[in-house]
């Protein structure tokens, strides 16, 4: 039986990107053998004959969630780190992206319109009246209303008025939506990131049919061009790294030449030839296989191969290194004995959340509150 290990990618409905991406890998070396994902008996903890896996689905397919756990418990570099992608969410993204630096739109939760399934109202003891009044004048209209997690353009809702909101609202039952600033731009980017550092920025226009949204050009040129291609790709690498995905699209909307992200949470983005077209599509399976290919020269064992966003290292860092520094201190005996002292937690700086204009006062003091 042959001990080889081999590259794998996971995948869907799509066609074109999963198989050259397996013919590029083959291509381009013999020391992993690239192929289609084949699973059978799952048994835990027993290890997978992959050092890679490219996930492309498992967004869809809980069973394959389960599967690329075990996987990359047992040694697999699974590309995107499945635990962090179970946790992520678009809400949370924003929020990170205050934290970086990184401007993005006006964005508030909304708790849903319907209660979740076995709940009552004594569930939301914790939830105040929202003052939708007060809501609307931060946000402002028109306004975007979009799921605060998930993705692939499901139950968006392009708002003009707080009538047009409540209306809307009710559409979305139980979902946790957020309300979301509109940004009206002057140009829009795509942005593919590749294993933290191939950075591919391309044109693209939301509002054309979908197989024609890369058939665009940039408005910004020269100098001013340079320079928000240099800030775009700065911001790519900062959210990617603080996520920790190693496959994955940002989107930003340009507004008075400030770059504004609006959706960095796809950990399975569109590589389709016939949307992304010919040359973009070369540009990302080359770079997916490269990247494939060095991860898994880089794999170790049974050890955790995963990447882990700087958000979560982080956080990891501080809650060990406290109990772990030892000092010594003088007893009333004057023998020294040996204590633990915990480290300060260091101070973190806050970015500030980008400049906003003023909320306008209410006009009436209508509220609601969830609980229907």
């Amino acid at each position: 039986m042959s001990t080889q290990k081999k590259i794998g990618i996971l995948f869907g409905q799509e066609n074109t990107f999963p198989q050259a991406f397996i013919e590029r890998v083959n291509q381009k070396q013999s020391e992993f053998l690239a192929e289609a994902v084949s699973i059978g008996m799952v048994s835990q903890s027993q290890p997978t004959a992959y050092a890679v896996i490219i996930d492309r689905i498992s967004q869809d397919v809980p069973f394959y969630k389960a599967y690329l756990k075990n996987a990359a418990l047992t040694g697999t570099a699974v590309i995107n780190n499945p635990f962090w992608w179970s946790a992520d969410e678009k809400f949370f993204n924003n929020c990170l992206a205050v934290q970086l630096g990184v401007p993005v739109p006006k964005t508030v939760l909304l708790p849903s319109h319907n209660r979740p399934d076995d709940t009552s109202e004594r569930s939301f003891r914790n939830l105040e009246w929202m003052n939708w009044d007060h809501i609307f004048a931060h946000i402002g209209f028109p306004a975007y209303m979009k799921p605060h997690a998930g993705g692939g353009w499901k139950s968006v809702y392009k708002l003009h008025d707080a009538p047009d909101f409540f209306h809307k609202f009710k559409e979305t039952n139980q979902l946790v939506m957020m309300l979301q600033e509109e940004i009206v731009f002057d140009d829009y980017f795509r942005c593919y990131c590749i294993g933290g550092k191939d950075v591919l920025i391309m044109p693209y226009e939301p509002r054309n049919p979908h197989h024609l949204r890369y058939a665009t050009e940039p408005h910004t040129t020269g100098p001013a061009g340079e320079k928000l291609m240099a800030t775009i790709k700065e911001y790519v690498l900062k959210l990617n790294h603080a996520l920790g995905y190693d496959f994955n699209t940002v989107e930003f909307a340009i507004r008075d030449g400030i770059p504004y992200a609006i959706d960095f949470c796809n950990p399975a983005p569109d590589a389709d030839v016939h949307s992304v077209g010919q040359a973009n599509f070369e540009w990302v399976v080359e770079a997916a296989a490269n990247m494939a290919i060095e991860r898994a020269r880089m794999a170790r064992g049974s050890t955790d191969n995963l990447t882990w966003g700087t958000f979560v290292q982080q956080s990891a860092t501080r809650e060990a290194m406290a109990p772990a520094i030892m000092d010594v201190v003088p007893t009333k005996s004057g023998k020294k004995d040996s204590k633990v002292k915990a480290e300060k937690t260091p101070k973190v700086t806050v970015a500030p959340e980008p400049e906003s204009p003023k909320a306008e006062k209410s006009k009436s003091d209508k509220k609601s509150k969830k609980g229907k």
